[in-house]
């Protein structure tokens, strides 16, 4: 009986002290390896903040997906079935948390996504959410600041084809450009194209006033380059796909000037939480944050505080926390999690100026 005690003991001890597991999916090498590693920061100096939750320790592991959507499936499963995670962050690239989310929700694990801002990664599932806008308050804030702000009439609209993000940016732009008066054409391209002269010359000689490209840096910082070899010398927009250092690094004096639509700038501070962020990244890391660190720390922040809500690290309770959390003052504003999983925030427009990623103004699409 003696034993049969102690044993009991001891089992209860472990469930009482067991740590909380939590997986992290991301691209932390690859074409898009970037926003991995800066999410990944952002999630870092959330966890040494707050390294616990219901008097319990956080354990994060961390899986790259190597920027590939198939190995974005096999990361989620691995977390789920090898590492036993209650909840995952991730993952970066709308693509990849298509792949993943239908792997989150099929093992009932809930996932929250950083930065996909692709519709259809919470459409019609249950244990998938988002800290971040979705495309069409982007493609729509976007349209109104090239309207507005830009006084553009015509726009060249550039569409990756190989990208759910990039496809669907670009339908909501075209939907809000058009009803507000403007008209534009379309270019295609593909992931990885290093050539753009074909399709830039044939917008180029249909007067755009400004060329709008829906995809990653890699892309957007040559596309850049080659629009002013050929003579371009208005205005470039693009999407949060834009916002990674190597967009300077690659694009050089060619991306100075170029807008684009993101989820946070340092210098246009929301919430106390904003600033507490800012310091304690700088002090950390020796720069300032991005969009991509912010949204990494906000969702960490986000996930946390679900599992606080539900009471348990009970994978279904704290999916449903999830879709109840509302105003949370996180570090890329307030931040309200609708029913359908989805972030309700505006929208930062930043620019490239002297080298370094600027605040320019901030839309709400909701507004107009």
């Amino acid at each position: 009986m003696k034993k049969f005690l102690l044993t009991m003991v001891l089992v209860l001890s472990l469930v009482v002290f067991a740590n909380i597991k939590i997986g992290v999916v991301l691209p932390m090498t690859g074409g898009i390896a970037a926003f991995g590693e800066m999410s990944w920061q952002g999630i870092e100096l959330a966890h040494e903040m707050y390294p616990e939750v219901l008097g319990q320790k956080i354990d994060l592991v961390l899986v790259d997906n190597r920027s590939e959507k198939t190995e974005a499936a096999n990361a989620v499963s691995r977390v789920i079935d090898k590492d036993k995670v209650v909840a995952i962050i991730g993952e970066v690239a709308s693509a990849h948390s298509l792949a993943g989310g239908a792997v989150a929700e099929r093992k009932h694990i809930p996932m929250l996504t950083s930065s996909s801002t692709n519709p259809l990664v919470t459409t019609g599932k249950k244990y998938v959410s988002r800290v971040c806008f979705i495309d069409p308050y982007q493609g729509a804030a976007a349209a109104i600041f090239a309207f507005d702000n830009l006084k553009a009439k015509k726009a060249a609209v550039f569409i990756d084809v190989e990208q759910d993000y990039s496809v669907g940016l670009a339908n909501f732009f075209k939907k809000k450009f058009k009803e507000l008066g403007g008209n534009y054409f379309i270019e295609f391209f593909k992931t990885g194209d290093q050539e753009f002269s074909a399709q830039l010359t044939d917008a180029l000689n249909k007067n755009p006033d400004v060329l709008y490209i829906t995809g990653y840096y890699p892309e957007i910082s040559l596309f850049a380059r080659q629009a002013r070899m050929l003579g371009y010398n208005g205005p470039i927009l693009a999407g949060d796909g834009a916002e990674a250092e190597e967009l300077i690094k690659i694009g050089g004096d060619a991306v100075e000037g170029l807008y684009y639509t993101t989820h946070f700038h340092p210098d246009g501070a929301a919430t106390e939480m904003t600033k507490v962020f800012v310091e304690k990244f700088i002090e950390k890391f020796g720069t300032k944050p991005g969009a991509m660190h912010a949204l990494g720390f906000d969702a960490y922040l986000v996930m946390r505080k679900a599992i606080e809500m539900a009471g348990k690290a009970d994978p279904k309770a704290i999916a449903k926390a999830i879709r109840e959390v509302k105003n949370f003052p996180g570090a890329t504003g307030m931040i309200t999690i609708n029913k359908n999983g989805d972030a309700e925030k505006s929208v930062v427009v930043d620019m490239v100026k002297n080298g370094e990623f600027t605040y320019v103004t901030t839309v709400n699409p909701a507004e107009k």
